[in-house]
């Protein structure tokens, strides 16, 4: 079992400031990749940013130039920096990950979610 734990969200007002953490734990062999997704009320989940094995990176057009993710490979740990925060950034913060475990292939696996609300 992969399990994936978020943590950070939180209120800050707009122009403000917020870095989320997820760590995945279990029985893990390998991380193929990381990311986060939002989801606000009444749309669809969106790509917010990845991390690849390599380091490659990929980012939401939303979020380019204000938002950085990064990656603690040590630790199974993904981090994404949300910088000059806006109104529309509000949402549920979803880490996600292309996780091989113990006695199964590469599969996604999901956090919780974690809620991010900006205010004006």
């Amino acid at each position: 079992q992969v399990q994936l734990v978020e943590s950070g969200g939180g209120l800050v007002q707009a122009g403000g400031s917020l870095r989320l953490s997820c760590v995945a734990s279990g029985s893990i062999i390998g991380i193929r990749a990381m990311g986060w997704y939002r989801q606000a009320p009444g749309k669809q989940r969106e790509l917010v940013a990845d991390i690849r094995d390599g380091g490659t990176t990929n980012y939401g057009d939303s979020v380019k130039g204000r938002f950085t993710i990064s990656r603690a490979n040590a630790k199974n740990t993904v981090y994404l920096q949300m910088n000059n925060l806006k109104l529309e950034d509000t949402g549920v913060y979803y880490c996600n990950g292309e996780i091989r475990a113990l006695w199964a292939g590469i599969q996604d696996y999901w956090g919780q979610g974690t809620q991010v609300t900006v205010s004006s």
